[in-house]
């Protein structure tokens, strides 16, 4: 527990926005930063367990830090970085794809938005515990290796067909244009 302190308190030593937000707070009450940090963990906890609009609360928590993550590794000179986070990515479309076919079943279960967030948290959390890379490493690497071949057979042939489809609606389209081309 002393560990989740201590890198709790490094957090909060470190200067971004949400610290720079706590600190306003903390000038403005009085309130020492960690407590307002912890209140408001603790709110969105319990916002995430009862309150209205939890959807919402939990796909911005999993998109928006993210998203400006993933900006910042694209604007860094580090390669590492841009491949932590396009790991997350893959395994957040997966994992919504997963959940858009088992909504309507998970959606009934007791507290399943703050389960997804804190899946969603484990998949962006730092370091060797990073929930991304390991699912990756573990679950989708292998099944991409294994399949790989099938997929893009498929993905090619499709391709061709919606190329062919695409050259038939135009060669259609063509001789329909003629009269109007001969108006002008």
């Amino acid at each position: 527990m002393d560990g989740l302190r201590q890198r709790f308190e490094r957090f909060l030593e470190h200067r971004n926005l949400v610290t720079e937000a706590l600190g306003w707070l903390e000038a403005w009450t009085g309130v020492e930063k960690r407590y307002l940090a912890v209140g408001a963990v603790t709110l969105l906890s319990l916002y995430l367990l009862f309150g209205y609009g939890a959807s919402l609360l939990c796909n911005l928590i999993g998109f928006v830090y993210p998203a400006y993550a993933s900006i910042k590794a694209i604007e860094s000179p580090s390669k590492e970085d841009d491949t932590v986070w396009l790991t997350y990515w893959v395994v957040y479309a997966l994992f919504g794809l997963a959940e858009f076919f088992s909504d309507l079943l998970l959606f009934w279960f007791p507290f399943y938005y703050a389960g997804k967030c804190a899946f969603l948290l484990f998949c962006m959390s730092p370091g060797q515990w990073n929930g991304a890379l390991i699912l990756y490493h573990r679950v989708v690497r292998p099944l991409f290796l294994k399949h790989r071949a099938a997929v893009d057979s498929a993905l090619s042939q499709l391709s061709s067909q919606a190329l062919d489809a695409a050259a038939g609606v135009t060669r259609d389209a063509n001789p329909s244009l003629s009269p109007l081309q001969k108006c002008k």
